[in-house]
């Protein structure tokens, strides 16, 4: 084996993306001394999304003071990577859970300081700037990072705010005109890996409300306010993305990206793909592996390890996937271009003590395919 391609999701509570491809690394240099190993560590949009860019590709962080999810000044970051020519910026560093730490209440919180990233990012002469979604404290429909932007929203007595989850009701206008036209003519991609419309039984609100903060009367009013900012969106800006999938992502801000932002919402391994420029990567690739957690019905959707095969089948490329654990019904993903799945716990274990062991147990796994094809190989 000449070269081989590294490109799993973290395994959710245990190991990252980088750490999988630092464990498959080594085991592939002890077994193929020479063996050309390109890493492609995975993010979902969340947080760690730019440093997994930066990993993959190299490039810079940039460091800007913006404010958190409760207004409160805060050093954030975005990446710039491709010789400057693309900006990462993910949500989650400055509106994401773990910032508002015992303060959870998604009635209040704000993703003003994601559109301060935005504005600062388009300022410097890029041609693609991708956003990641994931991991919010917010609920407001993208409005904060609008109102960064330039967007005005105003009130029946004609006042402008800042619309935050609790006062999406209030909405009464919205007003593009003093939008920043720092975007005119970038590519502006969005990471989101649900499909989750604006407001609904299934939407924003009612699904990701409670881990946000939220208890049952909060969710109701929620929903209510992510439906009224769908109306006026509808009414003011001509756009209906009341059945948009993805558009309730982060609080509703995959809605709101592409209502404030023109931004396309793209499968976030999709996104990574094409900004690492896979397809040319995997060129003179001898095999390629990837991974995640668990594999299962939700996995077959394009989630990573689908997305990776799906390109690589193209060029006829075999495809490892190293996972956590396997479910029931994944033999489609054999059709899609997984050439074979390696669950790497070994025993019968509950995830609470499994979980423990990752590290070892991925080690185990790897060491024996690899044994395996050293014995073919000759």
């Amino acid at each position: 084996m000449k070269k081989a391609v590294l490109i799993p999701d973290s395994f959710k509570g245990t190991l990252s993306s980088t750490d999988i491809c630092a464990l498959m690394k080594e085991r592939i240099a002890f077994h193929f001394p020479g063996c050309d190993v390109v890493s492609i560590p995975v993010a979902d949009g969340g947080e760690g999304s730019v440093d997994a860019f930066l990993t993959a590709v190299g490039g810079e962080k940039v460091f800007l003071t913006v404010e958190n999810p409760y207004f409160e000044p805060m050093e954030a970051f975005y990446g710039l990577i491709d010789e400057g020519r693309t900006a990462v910026v993910e949500m989650a560093g400055c509106a994401g859970l773990p910032l508002v730490e015992n303060r959870r209440n998604p009635c209040k919180t704000t993703t003003y300081g994601v559109g301060k990233l935005i504005l600062d990012a388009a300022g410097r002469g890029i041609s693609r700037l991708v956003v990641g979604l994931g991991g919010s404290a917010t609920n407001d429909g993208g409005c904060g990072a609008a109102a960064a932007f330039g967007v005005r929203f105003y009130n029946k007595a004609g006042e402008s705010f800042i619309p935050t989850g609790g006062t999406l009701i209030d909405i009464d206008r919205i007003d593009m005109s003093g939008r920043s036209t720092a975007l005119d003519g970038i590519e502006v991609v969005t990471m989101c890996d649900i499909d989750n419309p604006m407001y609904g039984p299934s939407g924003a609100s009612a699904v990701f409300g409670p881990q946000k903060g939220a208890d049952p009367a909060m969710v109701k009013a929620l929903d209510r306010g992510v439906a009224h900012l769908c109306e006026v969106i509808r009414r003011d800006l001509g756009m209906d993305l009341s059945k948009v999938p993805g558009g309730g992502a982060a609080g509703a801000m995959g809605a709101g990206m592409i209502a404030f932002f023109g931004a396309k919402l793209q499968m976030g391994i999709e996104t990574v793909l094409d900004t690492v420029g896979f397809d040319r990567i995997i060129r003179d690739a001898d095999l390629i592996f990837t991974g995640e957690g668990k594999i299962d019905g939700q996995s077959l959707r394009g989630k990573v390890v689908i997305g990776v095969a799906r390109r690589a089948a193209q060029q006829h490329k075999p495809v490892v996937a190293v996972v956590g654990g396997a479910d029931e019904g994944i033999e489609p993903a054999y059709g899609q271009g997984v050439s074979a799945i390696f669950p790497i716990n070994r025993l019968p274990q509950d995830f609470s003590i499994s979980r423990t062991h990752s590290r070892e147990n991925l080690s185990f796994t790897m060491d024996n395919i690899l044994r395996l094809l050293k014995t073919f190989a000759g």
